[in-house]
């Protein structure tokens, strides 16, 4: 038996837009936003030799094409949230809360 959990709550998949303007509300300030044309990430991962275009591809997967999310589930799919309908799990819009409030320790990353 080969299966996927899917884990997306409803109201809680948003796009990068929506997450960058719902904080922009919340902190009252404007971020300076920079927009970079598919268009070009598809030439720069493309031109760039392996393994230094494995990032810009990621990234155009993720952020532009949103193939993390952007697929219907089929007939025979079922959502992990739906297994626990009384669990109430913490929307975007609450996170964003708690990071204004009291945010989580900072740590370290890279990609």
């Amino acid at each position: 038996m080969n299966n996927l959990v899917i884990y997306r709550p409803p109201g809680n998949v948003i796009c990068e837009t929506e997450l960058v303007s719902l904080w922009e509300r919340k902190t009252g300030r404007t971020l300076h936003r920079v927009f970079f044309l598919e268009t070009e990430m598809v030439r720069i991962s493309q031109t760039l030799p392996h393994p230094d275009n494995l990032r810009i591809s990621v990234l155009h997967n993720i952020f532009v094409k949103g193939d993390q999310t952007n697929f219907e589930l089929g007939y025979e799919d079922l959502e992990a949230s739906q297994l626990y309908g009384n669990y109430k799990y913490t929307m975007v819009d609450e996170f964003l809360d708690t990071c204004l409030i009291s945010p989580p320790k900072t740590k370290l990353t890279s990609f």
